[in-house]
């Protein structure tokens, strides 16, 4: 099957920082969810890979396996840009869903694939309710549509105000394949989570 060649990530355009702001209870009637929010996520980092593996061709992502985060997501959603410029996010329909940044590359290329999913929605719990047992060395693996699995281990856990999202560092050309995996965090002010946790991953197989 053959591939179209993915754009780059839209440095003016994506403004993640305000794209997740879904994350929460606006825009529902119902109470807060009794999720608790997640246990701040300590910075953490570990060099990359010494040898990265060699990059893969361009195939999207169908599933996505986070042991460590109990998550087994499938099938995986597409994610653009939305009409005010910002990524989208899985709707609340799709809490139990991750999704995948289609204005970047796929997880394998070279560059960085971005993941995002929900901690909490309006309904409660979501795919990404357990990040906070993710730690550096985790594996994330990533079944491709052409039968090829991409393996990546996290070598970076950040939490950021929402205001302050490091979209330069999450969105920049890399030099190697590296995956991305956001969800929302914080207490919930003003039925939103405040803050973004970010797993930063290098391919390894």
């Amino acid at each position: 099957m053959a591939h179209r060649a993915r754009p780059r990530p839209l440095f003016a355009a994506v403004l993640l920082c305000a794209a997740l702001t879904g994350c929460g209870t606006a825009g529902s009637d119902a109470p807060p969810p009794k999720t608790a929010a997640p246990p701040a996520v300590t910075p953490t980092s570990a060099p990359a890979a010494p040898v990265a593996a060699a990059p893969l061709p361009a195939s999207a992502p169908v599933r996505v396996r986070i042991p460590a985060a109990g998550v087994d997501a499938s099938p995986v959603l597409e994610l653009g840009l939305a009409a005010d410029g910002t990524v989208e996010v899985p709707s609340v329909a799709d809490g139990d869903k991750i999704g995948w940044y289609t204005k970047g590359v796929t997880p394998g290329e070279t560059g960085p694939a971005v993941l995002i999913g929900h901690f909490d929605t309006a309904r409660g719990p979501a795919v990404l309710r357990d990040v906070s047992r993710v730690r550096t060395g985790a594996e994330i693996t990533v079944s491709r549509a052409d039968g090829t699995t991409a393996v990546f281990r996290v070598r970076e856990l950040e939490q950021v105000d929402k205001d302050r999202f490091p979209t330069a560092k999450v969105y920049g050309d890399t030099t190697r394949p590296e995956l991305r995996v956001i969800t929302c965090g914080g207490e919930i002010r003003d039925g939103h989570r405040p803050d973004n946790i970010i797993l930063y991953a290098d391919l390894v197989g």
